[in-house]
């Protein structure tokens, strides 16, 4: 009988002994307490808090108190991370170095700094079918200028962007004019022949003279330097230009001379010829523009 009591009071003894070794070994980790703010100062509460050890990579988490108040007990000695988010408030980050002393962190909320933005002025154009300022003559220095002369940069690229779109539409019945004179002289007597003919090519005046203005009423930017493209570009202007004004009054008097039973003669006889080079002028001035090269 008097072994078993002996293994009982052994056995308590030993109990108690683990039990208290376990308490203070719970015990002897580090605390780590303090309060949050926002940026004005006051205490925010419900915010998280994170402690992450930068050795381990171990990371405790918990909440501010009403009182914006928080705290960690039984951290393991080490450096720290400590760091709190709220959204719509900030972030902090704090670094600590945890003992056996308590420490003590107050996290004031800040608001991270803006990234900068990433629509500058000479970011290319999403849309790279469409000419740039650069392409139609602008170096990227001239496109930085202040308000006023970016003002008239931007109508200047608007019209001519316009300036290049009627140019193409303008090709249209250009063509076509071109294709229905083979059967409006010549062998060909026919007067509905003629008559497509001159409907054509007085749209295609039309639409030239939209065209033209475009370009012509476009903003000048002094000192501007050209590359060659745009030197071409305008250079063909001077030849389709007076082409685009001669071909239709040789026209007519070819026109009334057919009409009369005539063969054309004199300097209505140019009119092919007028009409050929202009049109050749015109599509060349438009490769310039859209091509590279």
């Amino acid at each position: 009988m008097g072994a078993a009591p002996s293994k009982l009071v052994f056995a308590a003894v030993l109990i108690f002994v683990l039990t208290s070794y376990s308490l203070y070994a719970q015990g002897s980790g580090a605390a780590l307490s303090g309060t949050v703010l926002d940026s004005s100062g006051k205490t925010v509460p419900d915010a998280k808090v994170s402690a992450k050890n930068v050795s381990t990579g171990e990371s405790a988490a918990t909440l501010t108190h009403a009182d914006g108040h928080y705290s960690f007990a039984n951290l393991a000695a080490g450096d720290y991370e400590v760091s709190s988010s709220v959204e719509g408030v900030g972030i902090a980050v704090a670094k600590v170095a945890l003992s056996g002393a308590p420490q003590t962190i107050t996290l004031t909320l800040t608001q991270p700094a803006a990234a900068p933005s990433e629509n500058l002025p000479n970011a290319p154009a999403p849309n790279k079918s469409e000419p740039s300022l650069e392409d139609l003559g602008f170096s990227k220095s001239e496109t930085q200028a202040n308000a006023e002369q970016q003002a008239l940069l931007d109508k200047r690229t608007h019209m001519l962007k316009i300036h290049q779109r009627l140019g193409l539409i303008t090709t249209i019945p250009m063509i076509a004019t071109v294709i229905t004179s083979f059967n409006a002289g010549g062998k060909n007597e026919s007067s509905a022949s003629r008559d497509l003919h001159v409907a054509l090519g007085s749209l295609t005046g039309d639409l030239y003279g939209i065209t033209a203005w475009y370009a012509i009423r476009a903003p000048r930017i002094k000192g501007t330097p050209k590359r060659g493209p745009i030197r071409f570009h305008e250079a063909m202007a001077w030849i389709h230009g007076p082409g685009m004004v001669l071909t239709p009054i040789l026209g007519a008097l070819a026109f009334e001379q057919k009409n009369n039973g005539q063969k054309v003669h004199g300097i209505a006889q140019a009119h092919g010829p007028v009409a050929i080079v202009t049109a050749g002028a015109f599509g060349a001035a438009l490769l310039s523009v859209s091509l590279k090269f």
